[in-house]
């Protein structure tokens, strides 16, 4: 096992340094894999919030922006493809933070790290690329007019992200409105901020211009909604649940400021007799809703099996959620750690108590692995003889918990797939392409994938519909969020317009 490292106190990083909180108040920081205490982190008012939006204000009005939102998205790429460089150098001291503070599997967490440096090398190309986008020329049908399209970062933006994958969602968020030119306020979960902290001091160890960045922890109601409700905000952009979602929503339309929001999910995967190779399916299913402990917005938790093949696929998937390594997330080979905190664990714990007495039969796992008795473990869950009108099939359950549907025809399972509030993400498994195709049109979510579930690739856009909020992260669009478009047109006549009679002259 790793050795566990002296965790680094910080302090709120405001302005290019670190400051305490204003009234030096602290968070402690719980090891959810064991329960102790392993640090603290501060505890953010909205005095702080003032001072980290005034750091961000003049961050980005400096110099007349000439030193960061004005800057060429070259010089702008320079930091953050040094920002990348840091991350890799301590990519192994991130993970252990990250593995500490949030109960994820070490191996989870290192891949985590590498997709962050790797989201933070991808924007840093599309920031030196918007160099050359800037006066693209529009078509006019009029020749004594010429128009251009200039694209300029939105303002300060409040960037609100969550504890499931605490930097690499920032990242998210930080690395497309840094490339766009906006200066920034993040405020990560209270419950997963460690690495979020760290980032700041790789800020500061790289020079990032004081003030492009800065970074607030602590309680949503303390630290998040003021950042919302700020009039010097220009720009939300949230991740989280949708009843916080519509908080800041109605916070930010009293100043009709732009929010982009990934909410919650309740992802279908869908699964066809035809599928070869069961145990393929079998790895994807679990994948799609045990990886990360189930803590994963788009997590395909309701599990559509045809009437062919489900008593086949059931048993093969018990085989395998016995196989799976539940542990100290430390530990080697762990694939399955703790989830993050007491609430959440036992949040979990009440959904499958509801689904059993709700008449649905708990096929495999639903409680403490027996040979872990301290720390928030839940095995992996698997619930049949579910209706569409059960709380486990129908709300978001953000843990390791799949519940069951047979269906007969391709048109049921679309039905079955479409029956939520959200529209995040779906997938289908089936070796007839035309099939998959097919289906992946009529899903009605941002994201379909077709024989997996989760791949999620920084080039490609991230979101959803309906109650999984709106706007996209990731790729070319996620740049788009933090970037306003102004058209610029000229008159290029010597001759007057001649709308109006011009004056006799005497």
């Amino acid at each position: 096992m790793a050795a566990r490292p002296e965790i680094p106190r910080r302090g709120l990083f405001i302005g290019g340094g670190w400051r305490e909180p204003t009234l030096g108040r602290r968070i402690p920081v719980i090891n959810p894999a064991t329960e102790d205490t392993i640090g603290d982190i501060p505890a953010a008012t909205a005095e702080d919030v003032e001072l980290a939006v005034a750091a961000a204000r003049d961050a980005f009005s400096r110099d007349g922006g000439s030193s960061w939102s004005r800057a060429s998205g070259a010089a702008r790429a320079k930091y953050m493809n040094a920002i990348a460089a840091k991350i890799k150098d301590k990519i192994s001291f991130l993970a252990l933070l990250e593995t500490l503070d949030s109960g994820k599997p070490k191996d989870e967490a290192i891949a985590d790290m590498e997709d962050v440096a790797a989201c933070f090398e991808y924007y840093a190309g599309l920031a030196e690329a918007l160099d050359a986008k800037q006066h693209a020329p529009i078509s006019l049908p009029m020749e004594n007019f010429k128009s251009y399209v200039l694209k300029e970062p939105i303002g300060v933006v409040g960037l609100i992200t969550p504890w499931n994958y605490p930097l690499l969602m920032a990242t998210w968020k930080v690395a497309p409105a840094l490339a766009a030119g906006c200066t920034a306020v993040l405020k990560p979960s209270e419950l997963a901020s460690l690495t979020c902290l760290e980032l700041g001091a790789i800020c500061e160890e790289i020079g990032l211009p004081s003030g492009v960045l800065n970074i607030i922890t602590g309680m949503g109601p303390d630290a998040g909604a003021p950042i919302a409700s700020h009039p010097h905000v220009d720009k939300i952009a949230f991740t989280g649940s949708t009843e916080t979602g519509k908080r800041i929503m109605t916070a930010a339309a009293q100043m009709v400021k732009p929010v982009s929001l990934e909410l919650g999910g309740k992802s279908p995967l869908i699964i066809f007799d035809d599928v070869a190779d069961i145990d393929k399916a079998v790895e994807w299913a679990m994948f799609g809703c045990f990886v990360n402990g189930g803590q994963v917005c788009s997590a395909t938790s309701r599990l559509l099996l045809h009437e062919k093949i489900a008593e086949r696929f059931l048993d093969r998937l018990v085989e395998w959620a016995k196989n799976i390594k539940i542990s100290d997330p430390l530990e080697e080979g762990c694939r399955l750690g703790s989830v993050v905190s007491e609430g959440q664990y036992e949040k979990i714990k009440k959904f499958i108590s509801t689904a059993r007495s709700e008449g649905g039969t708990i096929l495999y796992g639903g409680d403490r692995p027996k040979h872990l008795r301290r720390g928030f473990f839940i095995e992996p869950t698997i619930i049949t003889d579910v209706s569409t009108s059960m709380q486990i099939w129908r709300e978001e359950v953000f843990g390791p918990v799949i519940c069951v549907k047979v269906f007969r025809t391709e048109s049921e399972a679309v039905e079955l797939a479409n029956d939520t509030h959200y529209g995040l993400a779906g997938g289908v498994i089936s070796d007839d392409l035309e099939r998959c195709e097919r289906i992946a049109k009529v899903i009605n979510s941002g994201i379909v994938w077709i024989n997996c579930s989760q791949p999620t690739l920084v080039q490609a856009p991230w979101g959803g519909n309906k109650r999984s909020g709106f706007g996209r992260e990731l790729g070319e669009w996620g740049l788009e969020n933090y970037l306003s478009v102004k058209q610029v047109t000229k008159y290029c006549s010597d001759e007057k317009y001649g709308w109006y009679l011009s004056p006799s002259k005497l």
